[in-house]
């Protein structure tokens, strides 16, 4: 699994210099990205979570589910904690302690998964996408803004949370999707490359260099993608919880690869 998963990584990250290329040969400008974004946003990203709830409700998927919501909101929990004691010491500013909450669990962490260990596990990445989406318009909203007003309607109309709903409804009540439907939902549901060509064309318009050099993206980069990555990993490890259901070790991957993403790109949109 180790090595699919490397080489799956590999794979999306040279879809990344393709997308990159793409901009530096002068072939496409950066803003063309914001077309291919809202293809993932909007229609193939639904289409992967709706497909992902598309199965036999049984007694194993729904131990898996609740494992996975209860990784989830122990691994937010332990994300806000480390961030309150550690925003002081380290002088943490708001966009960098919201960086160190909220991961980019959807775009990354789908494709990767999908690639890995197929489609029908991707309802897992849903329940940490579920978690994330409510604390997401509202604390993070606050202290990027100040603004203590928290829009529920921005929490309940984001895209990803109603095909979660749709997803899960249809999962509850057993209704499988027309065939004609359901076929053309899966030959959408390729999201990887197309999120891997986007982040390409985004960096072809950096300087590199030039970010490389801000001393604060280094403090940020070792505890997102390190430190608290690897403090999950020795919950999960030495907790036995991958014990407790059947493809408790897999369910608690897909959890550690959405605790281990890189920040949240609505951090940014945010500010």
């Amino acid at each position: 699994m180790v090595l699919m998963l490397l080489e799956q990584i590999v794979q999306l990250f040279l879809c990344i210099v393709l997308g990159w290329l793409l901009v530096r040969l002068h072939l496409l400008k950066p803003e063309d990205s914001r077309v291919l974004s809202k293809v993932c946003l909007y229609l193939v990203t639904p289409c992967v979570i709706i497909n992902a709830f598309q199965l036999q409700r049984t007694p194993e998927l729904l131990q898996g589910l609740a494992l996975s919501l209860g990784a989830a909101i122990g691994i937010h929990a332990l994300f806000f904690i480390a961030t309150a004691l550690l925003h002081r010491p380290l002088r943490l500013t708001p966009v960098e302690q919201a960086s160190l909450i909220y991961t980019n669990s959807g775009n990354l962490i789908i494709p990767l998964v999908t690639a890995v260990l197929g489609p029908e596990w991707v309802i897992y990445c849903s329940m940490f996408q579920l978690v994330q989406q409510f604390p997401m318009w509202s604390h993070c909203r606050i202290i990027l803004s100040g603004d203590r007003n928290v829009s529920l309607k921005k929490i309940l109309l984001n895209v990803n949370i109603i095909s979660v709903f749709v997803g899960v409804l249809l999962f509850l009540l057993t209704l499988p999707l027309p065939t004609v439907i359901a076929g053309t939902m899966k030959s959408i549901a390729s999201i990887g490359p197309l999120s891997m060509f986007v982040a390409g064309m985004l960096m072809g318009e950096q300087n590199l260099l030039a970010v490389l050099r801000i001393r604060s993206i280094w403090k940020v980069a070792f505890l997102r993608l390190i430190a608290l990555p690897l403090v999950v990993l020795c919950i999960f490890k030495y907790s036995g919880l991958a014990a407790l259901v059947p493809d408790g070790q897999s369910i608690l991957m897909i959890s550690l690869l959405a605790a281990s993403a890189p920040a949240a790109a609505n951090v940014t949109q945010i500010a």
